[in-house]
Formats: structure tokens, C-alpha cells, sequence
């Protein structure tokens, strides 16, 4: 079968390095669909037979055919990335993070990305496999450089030890496949698999040579007592275990992309109608028709086209919407509270709440995951203070509606609400912009002298007309 999946737990056998544990060799199976869906059409063409069996009896010739009319509907990477962007509609806000930290997360991974487009490609990972681990890479201990971020997915996380001291759970060996580009030749470059091993406070690379053997290439110490790597789940199992979320998405998409062949090849064959005799001699030879030809039959003979009515593919097509109403509903729906089909208001808000719950469990893990990377950020750099973040959790654009504003500002311009209120319904209702701050504008407008009026003062004395300043000076009581 194409999974690979049996009742039988499978494991792991660890001798060398690169050794995967037996939770990887567990995992490992759920993970090859979906890889093969995000390769699209191409990906899955390659795989021929896996996901798209050949039919007894069918010709190879028939079926290379079919396989390259065959097309992959993207509906299960469109899901993963509508997922992981409603994490990042809104920008990541960070609080009491240092001008030095802040400025390095524009380029948080030293390859170009800020901390919002990281976020983003971290937790379609997430999304993708269950979880997703991040390391806090620095240069080792006396080198020059700046720590800076580095994720991984649990295709890469080859093993782990974790001990339990002080009632938590603690990391104190961890094993991680990288892939390196180094030159090769004059102009030429090659990529070489290595493993990273870490250990609370040292590290260790294992580089593969020309023999397929792994050997310590380089290692080291770092300014940390612990092993600098946070983790965010979707769909935990157990510590750096879980199940992708999407897995029933994958699994209808692939029978879409195999009902979909299916029906494109019978509509193929049956494009063409075939040329049917009646009442003509079975010993005859070989008969062409064309438009400068004729046919002679026999008395009652007669030849006419034939071609299906249609009706035989209804069934192939309620199939097909059947499918895309399905990944609809588990995965559209989940989220959005949306369906293809009619539904109560009622049923809206309870799809509404359950999608809302899954993806606040998974951007209160990103969130985690940001703020003990940012910890270790500050550890790396001897900071004090690491400060924290906030993903956004407003998932679906809730702008208010003119008399909505209309009836705040009533409200403020009554005296029922503060300024501080108002600009936080506004902010919540997508009237101000993302970088807006609050805090910032209400000091702002009360170091200005924008807040509640104060009363008048008086002219001084000597600025008033001298018959108006004795007036004043005969009604004041001695």
C-alpha cells in the first residue's frame, strides 16, 4: 500500500548518527501522502502506481496515457496555506523586547525573512506534520556572530533523550538531519547530509563522506547550560510526537485526483463515437470510411454511429462534488463556519467556535514557541530581558460597519466610554491600521493637551481695560 500504515508498531533500529528513533519510524508513514500532494501534479505523476492504481488487464501504453491526463486538484495545499496565514493575518506584536532583539528579527534566520514571514512558513510546517521544532543557533562560545533561528520538521529530528528534573521535562540529547550545500570543483556545488548532535551546553557534526559514512567534522561548547530548542504542536501524541491535523484532507484529495482519472478517461474514450455495422458479412475485409469513400451493403444492412447518453457519468460526477464537499466541510468549515450547502445560523456558530478552538490551540503554541525562542535569544546576546509576543487570534476580517463607529463615538463624545475604549474597538474592529498602538496614542494625545477640556482661564489685570479692572476691584468683598 501506498501508506505503508499496519496495526503493527514498527521499530526503530539506532546504531549509527543518522539512525531515525522508532517514534520517527512510527510517524513517518503519515507524512508521505502529504509530502507527495505538495509536489502537485508533478509529484504525484511520479509516484505512477502508488496513488494511482493500474486496472487488471489495462495495457501499460492505456495507463501512461491516463496517468498523464491525470491532474491533481491543490485543495490540500490551499487548506494548509489559508491555515497558516489566518495565524499571520495580523502582525506578530512583541512586548518589552530590546531595540537589539528587535532589529535582528528582521532578519530572524539569517536568510532575508522578518519575523511575520517566518512565523508564516513555520506554522504551515506545523500544520503539515502535527509539530515543528526550532533551534536557537549561535556561533559557538568566543566566535563572533548573533544568535538567529532555525526550523525544523520531524522528517529532520532523528532522535531525542528528555529527562524529568524539578517536575519538567528537559531535553538532553537531540539529534537533527541538515542539509548543506558546500562547492564542488571550480564552479560546480553539491549538497551533503550532516547531523547536528546537541547536548545541554556542547554540540557535535557529523558530516557524511564519500563512503556514506558519518564522522565528526566539527564541535564545540555554547554560552548556554540547556539545548536552545523550542517546539510547537498542532496535534500532539506525546513529547516530539504527534499526527498531522490534515490527514483526512490529504486523504480526499487523493481520491478526488484517482476519481477525477478515472472519469477523464472514460470521457476521453467515449468523446469519439464508434462506427457501428449492421447486416455486413463477418468475412469481409477490412472496411475505411471517409468522405471520398463508399460502402456497399447488403440488402439489410446498414452502419450508423454509436456514443453513450450520459447518464452512466452522473454518478462519477455527484462523486467528484461529493469529495470537494467533504474536504469543504472538514476542513473550510472548520474554520470559517462556511458550507457549500444550506445551514442553520445555529449550526454556523457552532462550527464557527470548534474551528476557532483548533486554531487557538495552535497559535497559542506558536506564540509559546516564539516567546521561548526569544529567551533563548536573550540568553545568547547575556539579555536580561527576553520580553514576550502575541499571534494573532482574530482569524477572519471583522471590520465594523459605519454606524457601528458612529454609535462609539457617541458613546465617547457622552462621556459612557474613555478615549482608551474607543481606540481599542476601533483597533478590534480593523478601522486603525496593524501597527497602531494604543498605548502610545492615548500618551501621545494627553502630552498634547488633546484630552477633556479644562476651563478657561482669566486675562491677567494688566491686560484689561483699565474702567473694567476698577469695576472688578469695587465688587470684590475686602
Amino acid at each position: 500500500m501506498y501508506s505503508g500504515l499496519s496495526g503493527r508498531q514498527r521499530v526503530g533500529n539506532v546504531t549509527q548518527v543518522n539512525d531515525p528513533n522508532t517514534a520517527w519510524v512510527n510517524m513517518e508513514p503519515h507524512w508521505l501522502l502529504i509530502e507527495t500532494l505538495l509536489l502537485g501534479t508533478y509529484g504525484i505523476r511520479k509516484k505512477h502506481r502508488t496513488y494511482l492504481p493500474q486496472e487488471p488487464r489495462e495495457l501499460d501504453e492505456a495507463y501512461d496515457n491516463r496517468l498523464l491526463r491525470s491532474v491533481l486538484a491543490p485543495f490540500y495545499v490551499r487548506l494548509e496555506r489559508m491555515l497558516a496565514g489566518m495565524l499571520t493575518r495580523k502582525p506578530v506584536r512583541l512586548t518589552d523586547v530590546s531595540d537589539n532583539i528587535r532589529e535582528q528579527l528582521f532578519d530572524v534566520d539569517l536568510q532575508g525573512n522578518d519575523l511575520n514571514v517566518w512565523t508564516y512558513e513555520t506554522a504551515r510546517k506545523c500544520v503539515r506534520y502535527g509539530h515543528v521544532g526550532v533551534l536557537v543557533d549561535a556561533p559557538a562560545a568566543g566566535a563572533d556572530g548573533r544568535p538567529y533561528w532555525v526550523t525544523y520538521t520531524p522528517r529532520d529530528i532523528l532522535g531525542w533523550r528528555v529527562e524529568n528534573a524539578d517536575g519538567k521535562q528537559t531535553l538532553t540529547q537531540l539529534r537533527l538531519m541538515e542539509r548543506v550545500v558546500v562547492p564542488d570543483g571550480l564552479y560546480g556545488e553539491k549538497e551533503v547530509q550532516q547531523v547536528r548532535v546537541l547536548t545541554p551546553g556542547a554540540f557535535e557534526i557529523h558530516q557524511k563522506d564519500a563512503k556514506g559514512d558519518f564522522r565528526v567534522v566539527e564541535e564545540g561548547t555554547t554560552s548556554l547550560n540547556e539545548i536552545p530548542f523550542a517546539v510547537a504542536y498542532a496535534n500532539r501524541t506525546n513529547v516530539l510526537e504527534s499526527n498531522p491535523p490534515l490527514a483526512d484532507i490529504a486523504e480526499l484529495n487523493l481520491k478526488q485526483y484517482q476519481v477525477q482519472s478515472d472519469l477523464d478517461n472514460q470521457l476521453h474514450i467515449s468523446a469519439v463515437p464508434m462506427l457501428a455495422f449492421y447486416g455486413f458479412p463477418q468475412a469481409a475485409e477490412e472496411v475505411s470510411a471517409g468522405p471520398g469513400e463508399a460502402i456497399a451493403f447488403p440488402a439489410d444492412g446498414r452502419a450508423e454511429y454509436i456514443e453513450p447518453g450520459g447518464r452512466s457519468y452522473e454518478a462519477q460526477f455527484k462523486r467528484l462534488d461529493q469529495i470537494a464537499s467533504q474536504i469543504n466541510e472538514l476542513g473550510l468549515a472548520a474554520v470559517l463556519g462556511q458550507k457549500l450547502s444550506a445551514e442553520t445560523a445555529e449550526a454556523k456558530r457552532i462550527d464557527r467556535s470548534q474551528g476557532d478552538s483548533t486554531m487557538m490551540v495552535i497559535a497559542q503554541q506558536m506564540q509559546d514557541l516564539i516567546d521561548n525562542c526569544l529567551g533563548f535569544h536573550a540568553a545568547f546576546l547575556q539579555e536580561q530581558q527576553a520580553g514576550s509576543s502575541f499571534v494573532n487570534r482574530d482569524f477572519l476580517a471583522s471590520r465594523l460597519e459605519p454606524q457601528e463607529i458612529q454609535a462609539l463615538l457617541q458613546l465617547y463624545t457622552a462621556g459612557t466610554i474613555t478615549q482608551k475604549t474607543l481606540l481599542d474597538q476601533l483597533e478590534a474592529g480593523e478601522v486603525l491600521g496593524d501597527e497602531f498602538d494604543v498605548e502610545e496614542e492615548v500618551e501621545a494625545t494627553q502630552n498634547g493637551g488633546l484630552v477633556d477640556p479644562v476651563e478657561p482661564r482669566q486675562p491677567a489685570a494688566e491686560t484689561m481695560p483699565e474702567g473694567q479692572a476698577e469695576a472688578d476691584d469695587e465688587q470684590m468683598p475686602d
